[in-house]
């Protein structure tokens, strides 16, 4: 009973020494805000474990002070004005005692103004879109961890499920605002060492926004249940000097002027069909697996199999429709901004001629463009 009321005292007196880093508690974060937030949670912690002490000391004093078995004769009294007077002071003292910094801190985190830069999140099956305003740059955002590892083929990783093609990317010492939409369910950005948990609804704009203090990479996830891969969708953020951050932009400028320039190349070249398979079934497995399994199977009454398709094996144009413009409720996406000229024009050949579909059609980049430009005229 000794060592267990000294425990006790001790985390009332010396919360950090037993909580700081513990994996059964909140982060603190690399932020000011999540400094906020795990203080206010302490505090909050503090408070409920001295009430708990002092309501638990005083029931099991009575219990044992007054039992029956040294004679004590139960009071006859009903009611003490002073009695409920204080146990309704107390209680309200207490609760404004938590309200005063909780609401500070809430009215912090919504405070979105004032920001150097914003960011556009838009959360879609299965992936983050990133855009960052004014600044021309935007990126689709992917879960890399290999499918050897999801199917226990391999040896997983550190980071398994919680990795990337290519992370969000912000300036520490800055002011971040992100605006949170979705192209088709419910999604919820959220870095437990940011504090930012926001969700993103179609149709709607949400903010949130964070100042990182230290350099570092920093992961999350999708916290709202959005569908079958749910768990596949990773949030990594990493937050460089501002100085890295300005050549890190600098350089995705360049490499979205380089992309038009070969685009445009590419326009007049004729792929050999090997080169587009090759990278037809590259595109095919990182985009189109995860609902059309590796096999072109599909999951009957879910997701349609590619292998004998009537799209897949129907008119040529019907196919470069449905992946260019993708089909309004469901989930399978527009890919017109998700892809290259040459990775849309593989992917179209490789699904007509695998899974035994073989229609022998090779759909070049020029054909796309033309589709593109039609459509847009």
């Amino acid at each position: 009973m000794k060592k267990l009321s000294s425990l006790m005292l001790l985390c009332l007196l010396f919360p950090q020494l037993v909580s700081a880093n513990s994996k059964y508690n909140l982060r603190q974060g690399v932020t000011d805000i999540s400094e906020n937030v795990y203080q206010l949670h302490m505090t909050i912690f503090i408070i409920c474990c001295v009430i708990g002490v002092v309501v638990f000391a005083v029931m099991f004093w009575a219990l044992l002070k007054h039992r029956k078995s040294k004679g004590v004769t139960p009071a006859t009294f009903h009611e003490s004005t002073k009695v409920e007077i204080l146990w309704t002071a107390i209680p309200f003292v207490i609760l404004i005692a938590m309200a005063v910094p909780a609401t500070k801190t809430l009215i912090a985190m919504e405070d979105t103004t004032k920001a150097d830069i914003t960011i556009k999140v838009t959360g879609s099956q299965w992936k983050w879109h990133y855009e960052y305003m004014g600044h021309d740059v935007g990126f689709y955002s992917l879960l890399s961890t290999p499918q050897e590892q999801i199917k226990n083929a391999q040896n997983k990783g550190d980071n398994y499920l919680l990795e990337v093609d290519k992370p969000l990317v912000i300036p520490t010492n800055q002011k971040v605002r992100f605006l949170m939409t979705s192209d088709d369910v419910i999604h919820s950005w959220w870095v437990p060492d940011f504090a930012v948990k926001k969700d993103a609804n179609p149709g709607f704009i949400n903010e949130a926004w964070t100042r990182v203090n230290e350099p570092g990479t920093y992961r999350g996830q999708c916290a709202e249940l959005c569908g079958k891969d749910h768990g596949f969708m990773p949030v990594v953020v990493e937050a460089k000097p501002p100085e890295e951050f300005d050549a890190w932009l600098s350089e995705q400028k360049q490499a979205k002027q380089a992309q038009a320039q070969a685009d445009a190349e590419l326009l007049e070249q004729i792929l050999s069909e090997d080169e587009l398979m090759a990278s037809g079934e590259q595109v095919y497995i990182t985009r189109c697996a995860a609902c059309h399994q590796p096999t072109g199977l599909g999951l009957p009454g879910v997701f349609p199999a590619i292998k004998g398709s009537p799209i897949a094996t129907g008119d040529i144009n019907d196919h470069i429709d449905i992946v260019v413009h993708g089909k309004p409720g469901t989930a399978m996406q527009a890919f017109v901004g998700q892809l290259t000229l040459k990775e849309l024009a593989a992917v179209v050949t490789y699904q007509r001629n695998a899974f035994g579909n073989e229609t022998g059609d090779i759909v070049q980049p020029s054909v796309i463009q033309a589709y593109i430009d039609g459509e847009e005229q």
